[in-house]
């Protein structure tokens, strides 16, 4: 059976689940906000008006967008989905205004290095704007490989 692939209907980034998650998707940001990366000093502007738009990595507000939208690399092995820990980062303040974690993002903190009580996986991790947020990016990689053996 073979189908043509404009036979397939579109649908928006916004209406998309992600198949590893049985959760809601957590509601984006209502207020402005700012997140500071504690290990640069960068300060970023978080506008609810403008999350929407380009298709990044992530649930819609994560901090995992955020970093992305303003040009800032993090790992994140599995493009966003919960299925793998490379985004976990630390939430130092502001953590409260985010949901608590699902299990499945627990499941997958579990297997990430040097946990924290403020360890959160990026992708997952949406403030709601009500506080600014500092967070801090661990200095390791996870999926580095060396050819020096």
């Amino acid at each position: 059976d073979h189908r043509d692939l404009h036979s397939f209907p579109t649908r928006r980034s916004s209406d998309l689940r992600n198949p590893f998650i049985d959760a809601e998707a957590p509601a984006p940001p209502k207020s402005k906000y700012t997140v500071t990366i504690a290990n640069t000093g960068q300060v970023l502007e978080v506008d609810p008006e403008n999350l929407a738009g380009k298709r990044y990595d992530g649930q819609e507000g994560s901090l995992l967008r955020t970093l992305l939208q303003a040009g800032i690399d993090l790992d994140h092995a599995c493009g966003g989905v919960l299925a793998c820990s490379t985004c976990h980062i630390y939430v130092e303040q502001g953590l409260d205004s985010a949901p608590e974690p699902i299990d499945e993002e627990e499941d997958m903190l579990d297997l990430a290095p040097a946990l924290r009580d403020s360890s959160r996986l990026a992708c997952q991790c949406v403030p709601d704007g009500s506080v600014n947020v500092v967070i801090e990016m661990p200095t390791w990689k996870r999926n580095e490989v060396s050819e020096d053996h």
